[in-house]
């Protein structure tokens, strides 16, 4: 299975803006349909969105769409969430995740790796 790392996490105002990657161990990261989750204080985690191996479909969450941008770059096996118009409501540990089965699972939570997460903080 593939390993994630995320990082690129940190404290912004409101109204900033932050990229988050998760890297990928493996040479199989093309193979994988991505996603982003994330889990506020006291929250469920949540998906955020979600993109295919190659990048052709996405999924976004309703409560970021418009503001967040999910892309990765399979030859950095990399994938990327940028995140403008940052909320206080975004505060969260945001989590990356990987799957075989498609974005639609992915967006089910249905994944067979996750990472460890990357703690966001917007103070308003």
């Amino acid at each position: 299975q593939v390993q994630l790392v995320e990082s690129g996490g940190g404290l912004v105002q409101a109204g900033d803006s932050l990229r988050l990657a998760c890297a990928a161990s493996g040479r199989t990261f093309s193979s994988y349909d991505m996603g982003w989750f994330r889990q506020g204080p006291g929250k469920e985690r949540e998906f955020v969105a979600a993109i295919s191996t190659s990048g052709g479909f996405k999924l976004t969450a309703n409560s970021v769409k418009g503001r967040f941008t999910i892309s990765r770059d399979n030859a950095k096996n990399t994938l990327y969430l940028q995140m403008n118009s940052l909320k206080f409501e975004d505060t969260a540990v945001y989590y990356c995740a990987a799957d075989h089965g498609g974005i639609y699972q992915v967006k089910a939570g249905k994944v067979v790796s996750w990472g460890r997460g990357t703690q966001v903080t917007v103070s308003s």
